[in-house]
């Protein structure tokens, strides 16, 4: 008997995993083990019930899908991360990438490929969205080309947690409660942050999350 896939689904809207676990269970050897509604319920239980494959929305609150993705490579090396979008500009594929994902499905395009894009890389390969594809080939050689620093990826892992909180609009107090950690701790990495990004208020750093594609 074929070895099952193992799938874990994380997107905030619930109709739309409802519509992916409906597609995917077409597949009798496939199984959808768990689903999450934000970024850090996707990590967790992804480290907790090791998936083949994890299918995770870009844009998801509390943690975002890229540094889930990031999280989730870490914290579980045997399950291969394919993100759902609805953006095929570079910089939410450049991101992806950088972050561990092995495949980019455009949602528009989810209901036709994503059994394709699930057997891909649950085998060890990757799988772009046709238009992605494209993208990709065209910004090749310019990407190779280009060496300047990126502030954002300055940030480390921590940082990156918080600067998103904040950009939610999340207090000190909020974001403290959320990470288990003392307030000023958490204003301390606020005032990093904002070093870093050279951004010096709340508005900046909302704007800068939005250009980066952290939150809507």
């Amino acid at each position: 008997m074929t070895p099952t896939i193992r799938i874990l689904l994380a997107d905030d809207h619930t109709v739309v995993r409802q519509g992916l676990r409906k597609v995917l269970e077409e597949r009798p050897d496939w199984q959808v083990v768990a689903e999450a509604g934000d970024g850090r319920e996707a990590v967790r239980l992804a480290e907790e019930l090791k998936p083949d494959v994890a299918v995770i929305d870009v844009a998801m609150p509390l943690l975002n899908g890229i540094e889930a993705t990031r999280q989730i490579v870490r914290r579980s090396p045997s399950t291969r991360v394919l993100v759902l979008s609805m953006h095929s500009d570079e910089a939410y594929v450049t991101q992806i990438l950088k972050a561990g994902a092995v495949g980019y499905l455009l949602k528009d395009s989810a209901d036709v490929d994503l059994l394709q894009a699930v057997s891909a890389v649950a085998a060890g390969k990757s799988f772009f969205s046709p238009a992605v594809a494209r993208l990709m080939l065209d910004d090749y050689v310019r990407q190779r080309g280009e060496h300047a620093a990126d502030r954002y990826e300055s940030l480390s892992g921590r940082e990156r947690e918080i600067f998103q909180l904040v950009a939610e609009g999340k207090t000190n107090k909020d974001i403290a409660a959320l990470l288990f950690i003392s307030p000023s701790t958490v204003e301390t990495h606020r005032a990093r942050i904002m070093e870093k990004l050279d951004v010096h208020s709340a508005a900046e750093i909302v704007l800068y999350a939005v250009r980066r594609g952290v939150i809507r």
